[in-house]
């Protein structure tokens, strides 16, 4: 093709991309720019293949290079946004949901009484909650003076990869649950904290309650805080149900839906991190104590930190700037 009827035929099409480049800027859609930019770069191609030294080269270049600047600008301002997610996004639900949370809280702190109080008192109790194989395995284990077992009875990584799955399924079903009318979530909050305090009532029947959480809550301060905070935006999720306000119910739903979900994408690397020191440290239950309390101040700290204080800062920070 000769240059005039190249230029001819894309004329039209370069224009209507330079005049959308300079009229949308930043706001150009990311798909639209993408498949512009293809179309850009393989004019630019042809013409330098067949005319190298014409004005067109130069031109295209031109456009290709001011398309190459926006491309990488929208990547650094999803960085951004990730950032802004996790440093600003993210504490301000976790001060809107401070109530659900504190609810969450409350039903796992009393199942945990009642399933501490259950085991102590009722025989048959451990074997309902927790079930024959798991009692009698513990019960062989504290014959061995390993009581603990448990965490080193599989290999590492297959260890992880099988915590880690189950956690994320809990997480998700006791947040999914909330959408029966917050009562799901509230049930599955009740489960877990039953489970636990079973748990933790069978070590104490032989003196090995504080021999036991040492080594349970390496990795069960993060997984027990983030399973309460789950159970925190399942409540929220089931109260955008029923009591929308002004709201028309599915506006109501789609609106807690939305920011309950965001909490539960924030929790996703704290339960894998709570995976990784099951699978990985946990086992090492000689370990000194003060490592042990080192790892649980530093879970706790986090989060306290992050989920409680953080978000308050926050606030009051947006306060004082009002």
């Amino acid at each position: 093709m000769r240059e005039p009827a190249f230029l001819k035929n894309n004329k039209d099409t370069w224009l209507e991309y330079e005049k959308s480049l300079e009229e949308e800027g930043q706001k150009l859609d990311p798909d639209r720019l993408a498949k512009l930019y293809i179309q850009l770069t393989d004019d630019l191609a042809y013409a330098r293949t067949f005319y190298p030294k014409s004005k067109i080269v130069k031109y295209l270049n031109g456009l290709a290079a001011r398309t190459h600047l926006l491309i990488y600008t929208h990547k650094r301002e999803d960085r951004k946004r990730i950032g802004h997610f996790w440093v600003e996004e993210l504490p301000q639900i976790f001060w809107e949901a401070r109530k659900y949370l504190l609810y969450s809280f409350l039903i796992f702190t009393l199942s945990f009484s009642i399933g501490m109080l259950s085991a102590n008192y009722q025989s048959d109790f451990l074997r309902v909650v927790l079930g024959d194989g798991y009692v009698n395995m513990t019960i062989e284990n504290i014959r061995k003076g390993d009581p603990l077992g448990v965490y080193s009875s599989m290999e590492g990584v297959p260890m992880f990869v099988y915590i880690a799955y189950n956690n994320i399924r809990v997480l998700f079903m006791t947040y999914a649950a909330g959408m029966f009318f917050s009562i799901g979530t509230a049930w599955i909050l009740f489960q877990n904290g039953l489970m636990l305090g079973a748990f933790l009532g069978f070590f104490q029947q032989y003196n090995l309650l504080w021999e036991a959480i040492p080594v349970i809550y390496i990795h069960g301060t993060l997984e027990i805080s983030a399973i309460v905070i789950a159970g925190g935006a399942g409540i929220m999720l089931g109260n955008g149900i029923l009591f929308p306000g002004t709201y028309t119910r599915i506006q109501s739903l789609r609106k807690a839906a939305n920011k309950s979900m965001k909490v539960i994408i924030g929790l996703v690397p704290v339960i894998v991190a709570a995976a990784i020191l099951e699978s990985f440290v946990t086992r090492f239950t000689q370990m000194p104590l003060w490592v042990k309390l080192a790892i649980i101040l530093v879970s706790l700290c986090y989060i306290i930190g992050y989920y409680g204080v953080y978000p308050w800062y926050k606030y009051r920070e947006q306060i004082l700037n009002e």
